[in-house]
């Protein structure tokens, strides 16, 4: 019985071991043909071209501050991931038995956002998490939160805080309220849900969560 109990375990170890080395290498071989499709300086080189990129400069400060808070809050002390939160997360999806939270730092969604889909991989997932090293190895932090301010989806067809801010208070994002600002970190996080012009009142509701963190 105990030899059976044994090989039992022996067989899941290596099951495990294996499945990781698959998710690794695939993962790598994702990220890995992305890069030869686009470098990493011409896609940013690309973003910050467009009509639409505003600077940090331009940004009031406390949309800054929330957007952090929210998304991100160990933003400027990470190397790109940020493992308490996966820990957390994955925590949460195994008893959900879902993929319901996933502990993406800023810098991962906007790997993300630049070179993958927002499909829920594991694949997809271990690529952005190689991609969001080579984005902090090449870029300063006031760059990359800048790049996903401009590549974030708001809802209601905004994919950067500048057509966000035009299309939902009319102005530009330097002219925010402070009220404005912090109601437009939070809707990212769910788009289609905290989306202004789809739900008001849930939008209010993710602002006041933003202003607690």
């Amino acid at each position: 019985m105990k030899k059976w109990i044994k090989r039992l375990v022996y067989f899941m170890i290596v099951c495990i071991f294996s499945t990781c080395f698959y998710f690794a290498i695939s993962g790598y071989l994702m990220y890995s043909n992305a890069l030869r499709e686009m470098s990493l300086s011409d896609k940013v080189a690309e973003i910050r071209s467009r009509d639409t990129y505003t600077t940090l400069e331009e940004l009031p400060e406390i949309y800054l501050r929330a957007v952090i808070a929210v998304e991100d809050h160990r933003f400027y002390r990470h190397k790109g991931i940020d493992i308490i939160a996966i820990g957390r997360a994955l925590w949460t999806d195994i008893k959900a038995m879902s993929f319901v939270e996933g502990g993406s730092t800023i810098t991962q969604q906007l790997a993300k956002n630049m070179y993958f889909t927002q499909d829920k991989d594991i694949r997809r997932k271990v690529a952005e998490m190689f991609m969001a090293f080579h984005i902090e190895k090449n870029f300063d932090k006031d760059d990359i939160l800048e790049l996903y301010v401009n590549t974030i989806y708001f809802g209601n067809g905004y994919y950067c805080v500048r057509d966000a801010s035009l299309g939902y208070f009319g102005k530009l994002p330097k002219d925010m309220t402070d009220y404005e600002s912090t109601l437009l970190a939070g809707i990212p996080n769910a788009p289609s849900i905290y989306a202004l012009t789809n739900n008001p009142e849930l939008a209010n509701e993710r602002q006041q969560q933003v202003l607690k963190k």
